[in-house]
């Protein structure tokens, strides 16, 4: 537990540098959703067809390197596990997107997505009353 802590102190501090391709970004998210595996479990999450064996080895190996997982031996098979969690790659991702398309103006971004995303009526209410909680919590 102490190695993982200091795992992700470390990589909290390099945070900014990580960038993720699509296919580590898929990675991401398997062991996201499962939490920790061996690489077995990582392929079974991919639909069929599955792609081959070393090919998400090379892609696992690459997100150790970069930090953005690690693992546990037991014996001659890794468990691996991710550094970053979902949350915090989502934020990360969100306002490198909002800055790179939208001017770094979270206004244009919200305009954007309602009117584009063709949202129903029930969605687009639902996100209203989001908004207008958000407000209410300012506003205190």
């Amino acid at each position: 537990m102490h190695d993982y802590i200091y795992s992700y102190i470390f990589v909290a501090n390099i945070w900014e540098m990580i960038e993720l391709t699509k296919a580590e970004e898929q990675v991401m998210q398997f062991l996201w959703k499962i939490e920790k595996g061996f690489l077995k479990d990582v392929v079974e999450q991919y639909p069929e067809p599955k792609p081959a064996y070393t090919t998400v080895s090379t892609v696992v190996r690459v997100l150790v390197k970069k930090k953005a997982i690690a693992f546990n031996t037991y014996g001659k098979v890794n468990e691996y596990y991710p550094l970053i969690k979902k949350e915090d790659y989502s934020k990360r991702y969100l306002k490198t997107m909002v800055q790179n398309f939208f001017n770094n103006s979270q206004k244009q971004f919200a305009s954007f997505f309602t009117k584009e995303s063709n949202l129903s009526i029930s969605e687009l209410e639902e996100i209203k009353t989001l908004i207008d909680q958000q407000i209410s919590e300012k506003r205190k």
